[in-house]
């Protein structure tokens, strides 16, 4: 269960008013990237689309890291958008491991543990993976290699565990045999930009 694509669309900008930041912009790009990829895929681009947009909503409570999982996937549970909250908590974990978690751990023990209960519950699918490959390749500005992506969030942070690297590249090789196209064309990453898309 997901809300339609304008109802996602006014989560999105609602969410931005609460905590402004390049990740209202990212989320688009992610959204982006999801619904061309399902297009020449075989999957559903709206679900794709929407599921993408709302994958970072938990950061509409402020700036945390860790902690915009749980909330995200509690605030989407308590709006009866099943399928986004867990797309709100397995696209930080490609490995469905909380360890490999790249960024400060802010959970209270009770979040904490939501997130690792569930995580153990979730059956991923191609939407999960789907995400976190988009998650991978989406800037604020618009479409980014994915090494770079990598590499900017490891300059960031200071580590990018090795075992999440490796998994993105995997997750790109996989969806560029599913398209038989390459991602980077598949996305027109020379083109998008997210701002665009609202004028």
């Amino acid at each position: 269960m997901y809300p339609d694509r304008k109802r996602a669309e006014e989560l999105l900008k609602e969410a931005e008013g609460c905590n402004p930041g390049p990740w209202g912009d990212h989320s688009r790009t992610a959204a982006h990237c999801a619904e061309k990829i399902a297009a020449y895929s075989g999957m559903d681009p709206e679900k794709a689309y929407v599921l993408g947009l709302l994958h970072d909503i938990g950061r509409r409570f402020g700036k945390r890291h860790l902690g915009h999982v749980s909330d995200g996937y509690s605030y989407m549970m308590d709006l009866g958008y099943d399928d986004a909250a867990r797309i709100c908590l397995t696209h930080s974990f490609n490995e469905r491991s909380i360890d490999g978690y790249v960024g400060n751990r802010d959970t209270t023990d009770e979040e904490t543990a939501l997130i690792v209960t569930k995580l153990k519950e979730a059956e991923f699918d191609d939407y999960d993976r789907l995400i976190q490959l988009c998650d991978a390749i989406a800037g604020a500005e618009g479409v980014m290699d994915i090494i770079d992506r990598m590499t900017d969030v490891k300059t960031r942070y200071g580590s990018y565990d090795q075992s999440k690297w490796d998994t993105n590249l995997m997750l790109k090789d996989y969806f560029e045999k599913r398209m038989n196209k390459d991602l980077y064309e598949a996305v027109d990453k020379a083109q998008y930009r997210p701002g665009e898309d609202r004028k």
